[in-house]
């Protein structure tokens, strides 16, 4: 740990709760009408609750949780959800802190949480005229005790097809050292990037918004550039006319950048 955790002693339970929320979005394009159901259809099974549950218990893995309760269900027509219940199984290990580096790889995670939830939630949507698709995934990671889940940040943006990510964190109540003193904040932290790999940062366009007094820190994220084969389902751009592959590369930048921005623009 670092020099300044080593100096914090607690008086029993750390009583923090760190919370991490983010949305993921995925944007698409289906040239007909049947290509936008069959790509709906694609998407609600490959994020179906079979595989969000594979995701999530993944993490609990790497974090070295143990998983005390597993809810899942897909909906219709389209979308899933799943909610995992986890609390600690191994001691915390020398080595794990809360300093800001990007969380380790998966293959590499070992954290110590006391108490916490999992839960991941699935939105596909379409638009009824222009052939815009969109996939989001909504994820919260609550934990309680030393380990912050920004530890798992990296893991999980990879786990989804991300063109934009939005990213709150927030630390709630606090935890008292053994004089009795109340401590609100038990890690260092100015921006939620701190946790995220350099690699990540250099292909997405990031902004932050943080209110450092409430402890409450927000980052949103958007790809950088725009390759229109990434986007299209069952066509490559090159059987598209220069007309057809411009309208579009218009279109998904709209949806991309409105997403990003919370504010829908007035094409017309």
């Amino acid at each position: 740990m670092t020099n300044n955790q080593e100096k914090i002693r607690l008086f029993g339970f750390n009583n923090l709760t760190k919370t991490l929320s983010f949305n993921i979005y995925d944007v698409c394009y289906a040239v007909s009408d049947d290509e936008v159901k069959e790509y709906m259809d694609y998407i609600d099974e490959e994020y179906n609750s079979n595989r969000l549950t594979n995701i999530l218990e993944h993490v609990a893995n790497i974090i070295g949780a143990n998983i005390l309760n597993v809810a899942k269900a897909d909906y219709d027509p389209l979308g899933a959800s799943v909610t995992l219940l986890i609390s600690e199984e191994i001691p915390a290990l020398a080595g794990v802190t809360n300093s800001e580096t990007p969380g380790p790889t998966p293959e590499s995670l070992v954290a110590h949480l006391d108490k916490s939830h999992l839960t991941v939630h699935t939105y596909p949507e379409t638009h009824p005229e222009q052939g815009i698709c969109t996939f989001r995934a909504d994820i919260d990671v609550s934990t309680c005790g030393m380990i912050s889940p920004l530890k798992a940040l990296n893991f999980l943006i990879h786990s989804f097809e991300s063109d934009i990510v939005i990213m709150d964190y927030r630390v709630r109540g606090f935890t008292r050292n053994t004089s009795g003193k109340k401590l609100f904040m038990d890690h260092d932290i100015n921006s939620i990037q701190n946790f995220i790999d350099e690699a990540t940062k250099n292909i997405y366009q990031m902004l932050d918004v943080n209110i450092y007094q409430e402890n409450i820190f927000h980052t949103k994220m958007m790809l950088k550039g725009l390759d229109l084969n990434d986007y299209l389902f069952k066509v490559g751009k090159e059987e598209l006319s220069d007309d057809k592959r411009a309208k579009i590369e218009q279109l998904i930048y709209a949806e991309i950048e409105e997403i990003y921005n919370g504010k829908e623009v007035n094409k017309h």
